[in-house]
């Protein structure tokens, strides 16, 4: 998951505005590695969205079960479609999030 980057720049990103999604996972007992895997195939997916501004997923460096999405969408409706997408319905809803411990989710406008 640290391989996955885009010609933009953050400014250029946040230029607009938009909505940003933060999320937090924990995964259950042994399933953190496994969660990676998905991860790393669903991210490049996920950053090719036309209404995603930004995508990035990180993993805990004192806690590998841990993982944080920073997610930067055009508007609600690019954050709709992103979850009706293939790639997620597929490795996000079918795949990973039976794999967790924790899900938490927040929502937020820019400045």
């Amino acid at each position: 998951m640290n391989h996955y980057a885009t010609q933009k720049s953050l400014s250029d990103a946040v230029d607009g505005g938009g909505l940003l999604v933060v999320a937090q996972w924990e995964a259950k007992p042994g399933e953190a590695d496994k969660i990676a895997a998905i991860l790393d195939r669903f991210l490049p997916e996920a950053q090719r969205e036309d209404g995603v501004k930004l995508f990035l997923i990180s993993r805990a460096k004192d806690n590998p079960a841990q993982f944080l999405f920073y997610e930067l969408f055009r508007d609600e409706a690019a954050f709709k479609a992103h979850q009706e997408s293939a790639h997620f319905k597929t490795w996000i809803a079918g795949e990973a999030l039976p794999l967790l411990a924790k899900r938490e989710r927040a929502q937020y406008g820019l400045l």
